[in-house]
């Protein structure tokens, strides 16, 4: 299918060729008939990737601490890559816009196959010919509502939030400040809400538009003050709608000068908000800034996971402010149809930002894309070819299923050096990350589905997708009898666990999951310190987590699995490095609070034993001070003892002598050597950490949390994982 995108290195807008996005259980998806450009939004977008990088990071000054950060703990040659690669990364352009259902999730309820709906979401209903939308983000279209009209729907649930928050009242004088496409629709907003309008702004075409809806006009160079006044009793206006888009003061200093006594102004717009305190003050005015389309934005158990607000407590979600924005154009008092000036194929994506660029003198209001897509896509599913050139039957053939942050800047770069690995296949969940990525490391191709990667092409495959698919997508690639790396955890559940166990007996294929730890450079050295110790050891490993917010989708149990799954694995797997040996029990406690789980809890202890009588005791804690280096190790045993500081650093001691203190010029956490070690196996056929070490410390890690939830030890019982 084709999709817009920029990317952010250069600012260039493309429309490419890329898979068609999966449908999963919340969501919908929709063939798109048009879609709206956004000027405000997608301008500042656009501005933002023609910046150079000096620019950029001075825009972005949050970023640039981020980056000095990661080059302080992972060197600087990491570092520039995650930021190439995010730089080179295509972006998806457009939130709002309107089509035909093609299929509906299976939880999602009151949408069918050839249901007309307008879709919202900037990370979902963007310029494509198919696009997968949450459920809570999709509303069926009134019969009498074009598609053309019904795509303005999420640009005008921003105004109606926006308004909302202004809480007009029938016979209030309001002021909208600046008069856009977002100012066009709150004037005829506020008008049908049976208020007096004032529309001001600096351009004096758009002021007389604004007038054709009922508006006052206060045209560039006239005294906006002395309106407001006189159509106030020289009150002031109740309040102000900001919707206009500047990084001067003057529009929120303006605000503070016409509002009345104790009004309010509410910003939708993205303008500088210095605050002047003497207006402000003494009229004890109310400032608001409107948070996008209304309730649910930004809340990922809302929009991604699809679970509602009760609508005797929030009465306008995102989705109810799109419905009743619908609603007002299907009742004929809301006119966006005489606000499209322009309408564009979704092919000459470029000439229509060039509009918005100002590479093009023409005036613009209402921009829409338009869509001719061929369903057959869809059915087809299809590889979309990337690299033309010949498949190497000499190689391995590599491909990726899932490629976020990680993969780009720490698996795919060591990879694409190897001269024995060829990139073959991806697949990617959103469809133009995967063609991005394909292109940008040399893949042969990406697809839509994960079988497709199942096919002949494929060697091996790497498994580096969102935690809740990974025992499902490496028993299918052990079904294939294909090599696959996943990257951890291997499973969230036992019984995840014995499914892969199956697959596992009954495949030719091996199985790798990312512990990159155990082969960092620190831990190879001190496991070499403690190779001829006999007795067992005794190994503490502390790890200053830091917090991760609620909303993250690892904290999601259903998604993610927790903290302690989706990453206290590595320590538990360290440990098993550390002391040569297979977990057999595990106990664990965690900290009371009253928000967290057993599951989610991420201050916790837990102990090991393994088979050869070795202890270890793991305190994994989100609430310590970022300041603090994140991981520390000890290990103790045989008249030695050593230490490895934040995988930076390993001191060795033997009786009274500290033997070693390495220091590394940049932390190393063994992903490179990793992926050596698993390469050289699979040319071997062999595994490279046995296979059931792998299961065993996967085990203890789902069993820690069994045990926080009992209060008891568990055994580790690999036995209890065969179904026949």
């Amino acid at each position: 299918m084709k999709q817009v995108t920029q990317t952010l290195r250069t600012g260039v807008v493309e429309v490419s060729e890329v898979p068609v996005p999966t449908l999963s259980d919340k969501f919908v998806l929709v063939k798109n008939v048009a879609s709206v450009i956004s000027a405000g939004t997608e301008k500042t977008k656009i501005d933002m990737g023609k910046k150079n990088l000096l620019q950029k990071a001075k825009a972005r000054p949050d970023l640039v601490k981020q980056v000095i950060k990661k080059v302080k703990t992972e060197g600087l040659q990491k570092t520039l890559q995650t930021v190439k690669s995010r730089l080179d990364s295509p972006s998806p352009l457009g939130y709002s816009c309107a089509g035909e259902v093609v299929a509906a999730g299976g939880l999602v309820e009151g949408i069918c196959p050839g249901d007309r709906v307008a879709c919202g979401g900037a990370d979902y209903a963007n310029h494509a010919e198919f696009v997968a939308i949450p459920k809570n983000l999709v509303v069926k279209i009134p019969e009498n509502v074009s598609d053309e009209e019904a795509a303005f729907t999420t640009v005008g649930s921003i105004a109606l939030q926006g308004a909302r928050l202004a809480d007009p009242k029938l016979g209030e004088t309001f002021l909208v400040l600046g008069l856009g496409l977002l100012g066009q629709i709150m004037v005829q907003l506020l008008t049908a809400n049976g208020c007096k309008v004032i529309a001001t702004d600096l351009d004096a075409d758009l002021v007389k538009r604004a007038e054709g809806f009922g508006a006052v006009g206060a045209y560039p160079g006239s005294d906006l003050d002395g309106i407001c006044k006189e159509f106030t009793a020289g009150h002031g206006v109740d309040g102000v709608l900001v919707c206009a888009g500047s990084s001067s003061n003057q529009p929120i200093e303006l605000c503070g000068q016409v509002t009345r006594e104790k009004g309010r102004v509410v910003v939708v717009g993205a303008v500088r908000m210095d605050i002047p305190r003497e207006d402000y003050f003494k009229k004890e005015i109310s400032v608001v800034i409107s948070r996008s389309y209304g309730p649910g934005r930004y809340d990922p158990f809302y929009e991604e996971n699809g679970n509602d607000y009760p609508l005797g407590y929030v009465r306008f979600t995102e989705q109810r402010n799109m419905q009743a924005f619908l609603e007002l154009i299907s009742q004929g008092k809301m006119d966006v149809k005489s606000l499209i000036t322009h309408r564009f194929e979704v092919e000459q994506a470029a000439e229509a930002y060039q509009l918005i660029e100002g590479n093009k003198t023409e005036p613009y209001l209402g921009i829409l894309m338009q869509y001719q897509a061929d369903l057959s896509e869809v059915v087809n599913g299809g590889r979309i070819s990337v690299n033309k050139k010949p498949v190497s039957t000499d190689k391995i053939g590599v491909s990726f299923f899932g490629a976020g942050n990680y993969a780009t800047a720490s698996l795919l770069p060591p990879l694409k050096s190897d001269a024995d690995i060829e990139f073959r296949g991806l697949v990617t969940a959103s469809g133009r990350t995967a063609q991005g990525v394909a292109s940008q490391f040399g893949f042969s191709f990406c697809a839509a589905n994960y079988d497709e990667l199942l096919e002949k092409d494929s060697d091996a495959i790497m498994v580096v997708t969102r935690h809740d698919t990974h025992a499902e997508s490496v028993s299918k690639a052990l079904g294939a009898d294909k090599h696959v790396y996943v990257e951890k955890p291997l499973a969230l559940t036992i019984d995840e666990l014995a499914n892969v166990h199956t697959a596992y007996k009954r495949s030719k294929g091996t199985v790798m999951v990312g512990f990159n730890r155990r082969f960092a450079p620190s831990t190879l050295e001190v496991v070499e310190h403690f190779k001829h110790v006999k007795s067992p050891l005794v190994v503490n490993i502390r790890v200053n987590s830091g917090q991760i917010p609620s909303h993250h989708w690892i904290q999601d149990p259903e998604v993610g699995g927790g903290r302690m799954i989706g990453e206290g694995c590595h320590f538990v797997d360290l440990a098993s490095a550390l002391t040569g040996s297979n977990p057999v029990t595990v106990s664990a406690i965690a900290s009371a609070k009253a928000d967290k789980s057993a599951l989610l809890n991420d201050n916790l202890s837990v102990s090991l034993q393994f088979e050869n009588g070795s202890i270890a005791n793991i305190i994994y804690c989100a609430d310590g001070s970022k300041a603090m280096a994140k991981e520390y190790v000890e290990v103790f045993g045989g008249g030695k003892s050593a230490v490895i500081k934040d995988f930076k650093q390993a001191e060795l001691f033997s009786g009274d002598t500290e033997v070693v203190n390495k220091k590394l010029s940049a932390q190393d956490k063994g992903q490179k050597n990793m992926l050596k070690d698993w390469l050289a196996a699979m040319k071997a056929g062999q595994q490279s950490v046995p296979y059931e070490c792998l299961m065993a410390t996967s085990m203890a890690t789902v069993m820690a949390i069994e045990s926080i939830a009992t209060g008891s030890p568990m055994k580790v019982d690999l036995s209890v994982l065969d179904k026949d």
